[in-house]
């Protein structure tokens, strides 16, 4: 169920007053947040969990930037060309999958020589990608026609366009474990559900206002939506194919990722930050803030090192044992 929407001042105003409703997390602290300045209006970033490496796009500039985690360093710049945007890695073949939205295109780039070894047609408006390490397949979906291409990670080819049920969808998740590639769509506030056995769209279910960002935690397949004009989280329980829960945030939130194993969800919905939740329980466990509006965030599955872009001053932030 969604709930009503609050302005930040609003919410501010009845956490003041201890309503129950507003139960937001003490600020948190980390280990170590380290800057790493990357140039550019870095957007989407993606982390090779094996290698320790991270892949931050820049549209601006043409590029993907490589960052090593082990030292907290730029260690490539990669020239892609066009307008880079969502990223996604293969941990099992090493390669990262860049889109290019005004081509339409995905780029696939080795992970160790860190070469574009091949372009590939996804339609046009191709922007949210996803992978499915165990299959091999990569999904790109459309903003701006909905369509979601299904590529062959193997012969690099295009094996088919299937028409979404939406005119524009926005992220992807995919559920390796149960095959099913969850889709945002602005368009319609819903989470679209693609079901790669039955090479279908299968299901809708209703979100927050303009959900953009989207992850899923595949032990459990719960799956939590990043609603960027709302202050909440949702929470949707894929089997059931329904919203179970949201979480109040303190502002709106456009990208969520979560490290696996302790089932802890990151969302850049804190104040100028990042905010921390608990997967199982769904509540917010802690605020970290970063001084600034963060942009996009990733976990490394290994050091859980936690990586939040800022586009307006052209560096990612690397978080320690948050």
């Amino acid at each position: 169920m969604r709930g009503p929407e609050l302005s930040r001042r609003a919410l501010l105003t009845l956490a003041a007053a201890g309503a129950s409703a507003v139960a937001f997390a003490p600020a948190a602290r980390a280990e170590k947040v380290l800057l790493i300045e990357v140039g550019g209006a870095p957007e989407a970033i993606a982390v090779n969990s094996v290698t320790g490496f991270a892949y931050v796009s820049d549209p601006r500039t043409g590029t993907v930037v490589v960052i090593d985690g082990r030292t907290a360093t730029v260690g490539a710049v990669i020239q892609v060309g066009g307008e880079p945007g969502d990223l996604a890695v293969d941990t099992v073949t090493n390669r990262v999958y860049v889109t290019n939205p005004p081509a339409g295109t995905v780029l696939v780039v080795d992970g160790l020589t860190h070469d574009v070894v091949s372009v590939v047609p996804a339609g046009p408006g191709a922007s949210g990608i996803g992978v499915d390490e165990q299959a091999n397949r990569i999904y790109a979906v459309s903003g701006t026609t909905g369509m979601l291409a299904v590529i062959d990670g193997v012969g690099c080819r295009l094996l088919k366009m299937v028409p979404g049920p939406t005119s524009g969808l926005s992220a992807v998740a995919v559920d390796t474990g149960r095959k099913l590639v969850h889709c945002t769509s602005t368009t319609t506030d819903s989470l679209e559900v693609f079901d790669a056995g039955a090479g279908a769209f299968t299901a809708g279910v209703k979100v927050g206002k303009a959900p953009t960002g989207v992850a899923v935690h595949r032990g459990s397949g719960t799956v939590f939506v990043a609603n960027s004009a709302i202050h909440h989280l949702s929470v949707v329980d894929s089997a059931a194919r329904k919203e179970k829960a949201t979480v109040l945030l303190r502002s709106e939130s456009s990208a969520v990722a979560i490290h696996e194993s302790s089932n802890t969800v990151y969302a850049n919905g804190g104040p100028n930050g990042v905010a921390r939740i608990d997967g199982v329980t769904n509540l917010l466990t802690g605020d970290l803030s970063l001084g600034v509006n963060p942009g996009a965030v990733a976990v490394d599955q290994r050091s859980k090192a936690v990586y939040v872009t800022d586009p307006l001053r052209g560096r990612v932030s690397l978080i320690r044992d948050f």
